[in-house]
């Protein structure tokens, strides 16, 4: 009698977990994501559904995609959603996450002012559009801060063919100190502007500065449509496959850090690629254009 006690116990125990039902402290989960996640607006659209169908509320930290995988193999945060594959895939192989999740992808577009100073505009050719900013010396905001994007960014113009210079600096992050190293066209502080912040203060100041600029099309949407101020850049050049943009969800390892909720973050990993979560990636509209795009379930609804 009293096994069969212990075994209810414990499966009421489980079933509760499962089901969402927590007395006492709320569960929280810590994750580290990109600006451009944040910015974009799904984070408020996917949280509450989750909550609402596990009792887990997510903390989120927004930051570069550098210094989101860096929380993860710190162990500050229980999981990762971030977009740089290559990272990420190292980001398990090196055993500080469990798996690495395929979630969704958007894209990148470059924009710029409407005048096109370097003549860019109307062209799939993204390595010729920043060939051209290049070659025009024309201005340019890179976000400078070993985002996903900033990758993305020097990929393109060592791709281009554009001659490249290295700058290595020192930042404080979070209090603590850290190298930073980027590959630059030549003309840093003349034509091209490095300034070390996240996508909307980047897509900002590339307003002020009636400059180019790369950016992830959710935000670029949200800046556009979504303020009462708008935004005065236009889309100079899309639809080239150099510039998808797929995204990953990725649970930290408790081998490497024990005290981290790797069942609540796999939790959230799994619903997140469910054909729940896939339908409302696909279904999330910015001012009526799709923002991003389903990949566990290419076709969901």
């Amino acid at each position: 009698m009293r096994n069969i006690m212990k075994t209810t116990i414990v499966s009421v125990s489980l079933i509760l977990f499962l089901g969402g039902v927590s007395f006492g402290q709320g569960k929280i989960l810590k994750m580290s994501t990109t600006t451009s996640t944040e910015n974009s607006g799904l984070l408020n659209v996917l949280l509450p559904e989750f909550k609402k169908d596990t009792g887990i509320d997510i903390k989120v930290f927004a930051k570069g995609t550098g210094a989101a995988i860096r929380d993860g193999v710190d162990g500050n945060v229980d999981v990762i959603f971030v977009h740089d594959t290559a990272r990420e895939e190292k980001f398990v192989a090196d055993g500080y996450g469990t798996k690495r999740y395929a979630v969704m992808h958007n894209d990148f577009v470059i924009v710029g002012p409407k005048n096109d100073p370097a003549g860019a505009k109307g062209t799939k050719d993204a390595l010729g559009a920043m060939a051209k900013i290049a070659q025009a010396k024309a201005g340019f905001v890179s976000r400078g801060d070993d985002s996903g994007t900033h990758s993305i960014e020097q990929a393109l113009w060592k791709k281009a063919g554009v001659p490249l210079e290295k700058k290595t600096m020192e930042i404080v992050k979070g209090g603590t100190k850290a190298t930073l190293s980027f590959d630059h066209p030549k003309g840093l502080g003349e034509w091209y502007y490095s300034i070390g912040q996240g996508m909307g203060k980047t897509l900002v100041f590339a307003e002020e500065k009636q400059a180019y600029t790369l950016t992830d099309r959710g935000t670029y949407l949200e800046y556009k449509y979504g303020r009462k101020e708008g935004l005065d850049l236009e889309i100079i050049t899309e639809g080239d496959e150099k510039l998808f943009n797929p995204y990953g969800v990725i649970p930290v390892n408790p081998q490497k850090h024990p005290h981290v909720k790797v069942e609540w973050a796999k939790a959230f990993a799994e619903w997140l690629v469910s054909s729940k979560g896939q339908g409302l990636i696909a279904d999330y509209k910015i001012h009526g254009h799709q923002a991003f795009y389903p990949d566990a379930f290419p076709g969901a609804k």
